[in-house]
């Protein structure tokens, strides 16, 4: 079976990257209409990139997920011409006003703020045309196998990342404290900030703590389990991540799917390089969140940020900066300019830079909070680091080559994994080439000579045909420029076959057999004139999009849905407690509700 690792580009470089590291396939953003506003990419970068992963048959994704306004439709549409003639294999989407749209031949992905999380929806969703549909996180496999179900498409799920406390697409958090929209592409990340937790008479149950930041995803262990659901492509979360975040955790990813065995649905070959450490990359700890179908304790704790590895517990302090840590456990050696963070056990933390370290022995600069009894946490290893920018991999390509031996001339035919073909002569320069003294030698420096590395392209010789017992002698230097010659052949038509695509027509995306989904089942964010005549179209009479109409003076208007609760967390669920409660962070107030028969919490 073949399945698809599919990895975040913040921009080209790290695109690049990520196919080096093994990516199956990339999702990035154009220079607008990306769910991430700091993520976007020109078309010519996109266009170069697409080149490039193309070469190894990696697909290259452009996200237009944001909400659209009437004042952008058009600019939208170009933007996704654009990038199809720039090369990307298919738009991932959140506004269904883009399947109203006269688009290129190409095929549409739906995000997972869509809200994808019913057999129902996924159904609504496939009806209109989507090729893919992005699975809400939320999901255990019982409901993945019944949305595969339910559907005949591709199915997507994330695998590793931050995970958002809201369902995606359903959060308007962010919009309604700040006027920055989540579904515009500006989230502020509210969920990330402290917050005291009251009940209705005042009393404050949870002081100055991230209530709402969640662990990160990590269902590395569950692979073979998403598969038997029906997942095919595995999504690493990250479009704002560095490029060592990118090329550790696709390397991971990409060692574990091999090793069960599973066909990748890209070509090449990983090559040397460093080993993946996935612990030594950003995380708040990990989670794999509802996918057995039971809670577990998904908050990130004491702080939102990244606290890392436990190194250790600090034993001692001294003057001039210095404390002094007894370390867990060995091969945990700290190195200058490791970033720390530490923990107090009262819950109090910073973060702090190992500014030189002699054993157990760490000096600082900043010394708040840090005093014996403390937790050390390595967040980011000076030395990994370093191995992940100088000791790269390289992603070859295979090529077999068949040589045809004859006195007058040698004929050799490549043919690459990708597909791509070649066929070069070599002639003698008198006629009839010499015959080796040694034909034994001579067929060993041939395919010696010709099974090397030229760029990207691996030779190996499949077979040699001699038509008898002559073997010619051959200077090295005539096989490596044969060989050279193959590989150019090979360079120009795999170009050839990346080239911008012309000629086309515009259409408007075929809507076929709509199955409507109950109305309640779904949240619908319409704020454009297309994506209310579609859903009025199939029966629906849409509201606005919370960012068309925030003014909800004196109402109490829900922000966010969450299988996240914070009862749960607290040990306190199906217990009587003094309601409601309030989350309350610089003055303002937010109203908590428990939908305990759907087993889910409201922000209001």
């Amino acid at each position: 079976m073949q399945l698809e690792l599919l990895a975040p580009a913040k921009n080209k470089d790290i695109g690049i990257a990520a196919i080096d590291c093994g990516a199956d396939a990339l999702y990035i953003a154009g220079p607008a209409f990306g769910a991430r506003e700091s993520a976007g990419n020109t078309f010519r970068d996109i266009e170069q990139l697409c080149r490039y992963a193309h070469r190894y048959g990696v697909r290259v994704y452009m996200v237009v997920n944001t909400i659209l306004y009437d004042s952008e439709l058009e600019e939208a549409r170009t933007s996704i011409i654009k990038g199809y003639e720039a090369g990307v294999d298919a738009i991932i989407v959140q506004d269904l006003g883009v399947l109203k749209m006269e688009l290129p031949p190409i095929d549409l992905y739906a995000s997972t703020q869509t809200n994808i999380r019913t057999p129902e929806q996924a159904r609504f969703l496939e009806s209109l045309g989507f090729k893919r549909l992005i699975l809400a996180r939320e999901l255990s496999l019982e409901q993945i196998r019944a949305i595969r179900e339910a559907t005949s498409c591709e199915l997507e799920s994330f695998v590793h990342g931050a995970l958002c406390v809201s369902y995606s697409g359903q959060c308007y958090l962010s919009c309604h404290l700040t006027g920055r929209s989540a579904n515009r592409g500006s989230c502020i990340q509210a969920c990330r900030s402290n917050y005291d937790l009251v009940d209705s008479t005042g009393k404050v149950l949870v002081r100055q703590k991230p209530i709402l930041s969640l662990k990160d995803f990590s269902l590395e262990k569950h692979i073979p389990d998403l598969v038997e659901a029906g997942i095919t492509s595995f999504k690493i979360e990250g479009r704002l991540k560095n490029e060592s975040y990118v090329r550790n955790v696709t390397r991971h990813y990409r060692r574990i799917i091999d090793s069960l065995g599973y066909e990748k649905s890209s070509f090449g070959t990983i090559e040397g390089g460093f080993t993946p450490h996935i612990e030594q990359t950003f995380s708040r700890g990990y989670t794999t969140y509802f996918l057995t179908g039971k809670r577990g304790q998904w908050n990130s704790g004491d702080s939102a940020k990244a606290v890392g590895e436990e190194i250790g517990t600090i034993t001692r302090t001294y003057p001039s900066n210095k404390f002094e840590s007894k370390f867990s456990y060995q091969g945990r050696e700290l190195s200058n300019g490791d970033g720390l963070f530490i923990i107090t056990p009262q819950g109090r933390s910073t973060g702090v830079r190992a500014d030189k370290v002699e054993g157990n022995i760490v000096t600082v600069k900043y010394t708040r909070e840090i005093a014996p009894g403390a937790k050390v946490y390595r967040n980011f290893n000076q030395k990994f680091e370093k191995e992940l920018q100088n000791n790269l991999p390289k992603r070859t390509l295979g090529v077999k080559v068949d040589i045809a031996v004859a006195p007058d001339k040698i004929e050799a035919t490549a043919i690459c994994e990708n597909g791509a073909t070649a066929r070069g002569t070599l002639h003698p320069a008198n006629g009839v080439f010499e015959a080796a003294a040694n034909p034994e030698l001579a067929l060993k420096n041939l395919k010696g000579q010709m099974e090397k590395v030229s760029d990207y392209l691996r030779f190996s010789v499949s077979g040699v045909e001699t038509g008898g017992d002559f073997i010619p002698f051959l200077p090295l230097s005539a096989i490596n420029s044969l060989r050279r010659e193959l590989s150019g052949m090979l360079e120009e038509k795999i170009g050839e076959q990346n080239g911008r695509r012309g000629g086309y027509e515009c259409r408007v995306p075929k809507i076929t057999g709509v199955i409507l989904p109950p109305e309640q089942k779904i949240k619908l964010n319409c704020s454009n004139q297309l994506s209310r005549s579609l859903y009025r179209s199939v029966g629906i009479d849409p509201a606005n999009a919370f960012e068309l109409d925030r003014d909800h003076e004196g109402e109490y208007s829900e922000l966010m849905r969450t299988k996240y609760c914070i009862r749960y967390e607290l040990g306190l669920c199906g217990k009587k407690v003094a309601e409601p409660w309030y989350l309350i962070n610089n003055g303002k107030k937010l109203r908590l509700k428990f939908d305990c028969k759907n087993c889910e919490m409201v922000v209001l």
